[in-house]
């Protein structure tokens, strides 16, 4: 028996169809039947959703889930239910887990594990080399049978530019993106922050800029020879990102990311020398955050990603030069990204949307981030105007390595839709069956 929904009056914003209009839409069983200014059909649940953004489930291409290897910090489940809970319908999960997700059977595990949670899809990112070691492509063919929608060996840079040449011819053949973590190693050892003037005055260890960049031309350079689809990770400077635009002025197979906490923060926070601001790439000066900013206005930068890094607590808290890089980022980064873009009027709604849409789901080549008839109906409501403050305590992850804490954002995701079934929402009361009965989500 089919089950419907509509979804009345809400502002549809879908970029993959230049769409930004106060529509109607209609869900049948689990897939988008119908966009239109009013439908009558009736339905078995209606939502009204007057005032509110009614588009494609976000996606983050750039997610840690730790499991297997690391279950206390987080696991596929709770890292589902987090992604959930900030909007995401699907994500792209990073292979750095132990072991590495460099085998087909690593590959099945990630979906059997998200198939169990019933929260967000979860595609697996297989390792670019065995066990992450950067010395011998691993079975990239096995990967992609198993589902791996992408490459990296994220976390460890690909530092043999042999090794990164190869890996962009051999994935070309199947159409798949390489995630390269952009920095030289030798020259960031030992490094907590971005080296700099706060650096210097604070006593600590520096990570230059160009560790960062001198490995983005050099990938650029690669992606040009190769014509393999190359894909930037948490762009972090101002050089970076005059690379990247060269590059696709000249018409190289190159994308990139970058991360709410790179737009909404600088090396000035480091000054507390608290743990949970250290984070690789480091967080950098204004001069790059407002060189950040220019490239997503510019479309120079294609994504924005939360490369959500969970650690348990008694890591985390550790002194600063022994706690591990990272910050966790998917129940924060639609209400960030607001207030470091929208509200500033640098973006509007459909170009931030379309980076959390079209951008990821193009270059992981995956049927997502539109609202197309007969799609699956992964769909994301937000109220823009919800203000809330953010407490890493009501997480649904495991971790609370939050460098937000505190801050009273905008705009958050109210309800959440996988395949047309309710899975997050913060007003259950808004949706009514046909009986006038209350829906219960998940």
């Amino acid at each position: 028996m089919q089950r419907s929904l509509l979804i009345k009056q809400g502002r549809v914003i879908d970029p993959a169809q230049r769409m930004d209009t106060v529509a109607d839409l209609l869900v049948r069983d689990g897939r988008v039947a119908m966009i239109a200014p009013s439908i009558q059909e009736s339905a078995d649940e209606v939502l009204v959703a007057a005032g509110l953004i009614v588009c494609p489930g976000l996606i983050d291409m750039h997610v840690h889930f730790r499991e297997p290897g690391d279950e206390q910090s987080e696991t596929i489940a709770t890292g589902a239910a987090a992604a959930i809970a900030g909007g995401f319908t699907s994500v792209a999960c990073m292979p750095n887990t132990n072991p590495a997700i460099d085998t087909r059977e690593a590959a099945e595990f990630v979906y059997l594990q998200a198939g169990r949670a019933r929260q967000a899809r979860v595609y697996p990112v297989g390792a670019v080399t065995k066990a992450r070691a950067g010395e011998e492509l691993a079975e990239i063919g096995q990967l992609v049978e198993g589902g791996a929608v992408a490459f990296s060996d994220d976390g460890a840079p690909i530092a043999s530019a042999e090794i990164m040449r190869r890996a962009l011819q051999y994935t070309r053949m199947f159409d798949r993106a390489i995630l390269n973590h952009p920095e030289v190693p030798e020259l960031t050892q030992g490094g907590v922050m971005n080296e700099g003037i706060v650096s210097m005055r604070l006593g600590l260890p520096g990570m230059p800029r160009v560790a960062e960049e001198i490995m983005v031309a050099r990938d650029i350079l690669l992606a040009a020879d190769t014509e393999g689809k190359l894909h930037l990770q948490h762009l972090s400077t101002a050089g970076s990102v005059e690379l990247v635009r060269q590059a696709k002025k000249r018409g190289i197979r190159v994308t990139a990311e970058v991360c709410p906490h790179h737009l909404a923060l600088t090396d000035e926070a480091l000054t507390s020398f608290d743990s949970v601001y250290k984070v690789n790439p480091p967080l950098r000066t204004r001069r790059d955050v407002d060189a950040l900013i220019e490239g997503l206005v510019d479309g120079t930068i294609d994504v924005i990603a939360s490369d959500h890094a969970p650690h348990a607590p008694a890591r985390k808290e550790l002194e600063l030069d022994r706690a591990p890089f990272g910050m966790i980022g998917l129940e924060t980064m639609l209400g960030v990204c607001v207030r470091s873009l929208i509200e500033p009027g640098y973006l509007d709604w459909p170009k931030l949307i379309e980076c959390f849409t079209v951008g990821p789901a193009q270059i992981l080549g995956i049927d997502r981030g539109h609202l197309r008839p007969g799609v699956e109906a992964d769909i994301t409501i937000i109220d823009p105007d919800l203000e809330w403050t953010v407490d890493p305590e009501a997480f649904r992850s495991k971790s609370r390595n939050c460098p937000f804490a505190g801050w009273v954002l905008k705009g958050r995701a109210v309800h959440v839709f996988v395949a047309g079934e309710l899975k997050h929402s913060l007003r259950p009361d808004a949706i009514r069956t046909n009986t006038g009965q209350l829906t219960t989500p998940l």
